[in-house]
């Protein structure tokens, strides 16, 4: 007889709480070690199989599936998330300063679109509390669980970004196995105006440059986030920058500010970015655009919509090397990790790909074409 999973009760509890509820009452589940579960006849999540296994930025991730910045803004459950078998976790957005972000209620879950609209506003325990947090993790003993990545933003109303960015540069490239700079949040007042052309590009080489300064050897590799609402002139001008400053990747995509048609759920007018399966479509438009442009030459990490392995593959094919998830987990829970890798396990096999690295653009990049 096959064993219950919990997790088939747990979630429709769950998600009759707030938004916010939920996402709290989790980390400290994970905190305290209750996620993830462990019951009579399952052990935990089993080792990847190898089709699964890729190596980016020069490092080796045993699949990948990644948590996206804004689960585990400070920190606080990476061995958890690490347990539940993602082969990367990104923290943050880390600021310089702590701040309490924007005015409750912010998260609302539109159920009948799977999405989530936030307008959090980078609310976080600030650099200090979650460079000490993450250096605790690094100085335990045996190796760790997988890639790290630390997501950098600026405080509201700052009137320098270039040194809000330097700030979380110094303070937390130490701890990090890659940092991203995030230029296209909607719920910061001016953040997504980086990504113009000129200001992108001075925030790119300055941030290079500090990188340099605090670490001239083994520094993390440099990525930045941006929207998927840009059009083809701006999307242009981020890859035309990110081959001059030579930035290790980029994330395609944040959420979006658009609402398309056919959201019924009554939160689909609320202000803030939008996540979930309505994002899907945009952000992987602009991922096969940016993968065009590069050639496949920068490394990609694709998030916004993905709730399958199908949708992970397909976002492989459109140019990503790593795929990552959060609106899906806040309504699956942890087998939505299992159930991903092993179909994305399976759909790579059956294509005859070895690992994800060959799939990587395979419906972009001339020449890579390869069974759909």
């Amino acid at each position: 007889m096959a064993h219950l999973d919990p997790w088939d009760l747990i979630m429709p509890l769950a998600l009759r709480l707030l938004p916010e509820t939920a996402h709290r009452l989790a980390l400290r589940a994970m905190r305290a070690g209750l996620v993830p579960l462990r019951w009579p006849g399952r052990a935990g999540p089993p080792a990847d199989p190898p089709v699964l296994a890729v190596r980016v930025f020069g490092r080796g991730f045993a699949n990948p599936l990644a948590m996206a910045a804004g689960f585990d803004k400070n920190a606080e459950a990476v061995d958890a998330l690490f347990a539940l078998g993602f082969g990367s976790v990104e923290v943050g957005t880390v600021t310089p300063l702590a701040q309490p972000g924007n005015p409750l209620p912010r998260l609302f879950r539109l159920p009948a679109a799977r999405a989530l609209i936030n307008r959090n506003g980078f609310a976080n325990d600030g650099l200090e509390a979650v460079a000490a947090r993450l250096a605790a993790w690094r100085k335990r003993p045996g190796p760790r669980p997988g890639v790290l990545g630390v997501n950098l933003g600026i405080n509201k109303g700052c009137a320098d970004p270039l040194a809000d960015f330097a700030a979380g540069i110094r303070g937390l490239a130490r701890l990090a196995d890659y940092l991203v700079i995030n230029v296209s949040s909607p719920n910061t007042p001016g953040l997504r105006d980086l990504q113009a052309h000129d200001r992108l590009g001075a925030l790119a080489g300055h941030a290079r440059a500090v990188l340099r300064e605090c670490m001239p050897e083994r520094a993390p590799a440099l990525l930045f986030k941006i929207a998927p609402d840009l059009d083809d002139a701006e999307i242009a001008a981020v890859v035309e920058v990110a081959f001059q400053h030579r930035i290790d990747g980029l994330i395609l995509t944040n959420t979006t500010v658009k609402r398309p048609a056919g959201l019924t759920d009554r939160h689909r007018d609320e202000a803030g970015g939008l996540s979930g399966e309505p994002l899907y479509a945009p952000s992987t438009d602009v991922l096969r655009r940016v993968c065009r442009l590069s050639g496949g030459r920068i490394p990609l990490i694709a998030g916004g919509g993905v709730s399958t392995g199908l949708d992970a593959y397909r976002k492989i094919r459109a140019g990503a090397s790593l795929v990552q998830v959060y609106t899906a987990f806040a309504y699956e829970g942890p087998p939505l990790v299992r159930r991903i890798k092993a179909d994305l396990a399976r759909l790579l096999s059956a294509d005859g790909f070895a690992g994800p690295a060959e799939a990587v653009g395979a419906d972009v990049v001339e020449g890579r074409a390869r069974a759909a």
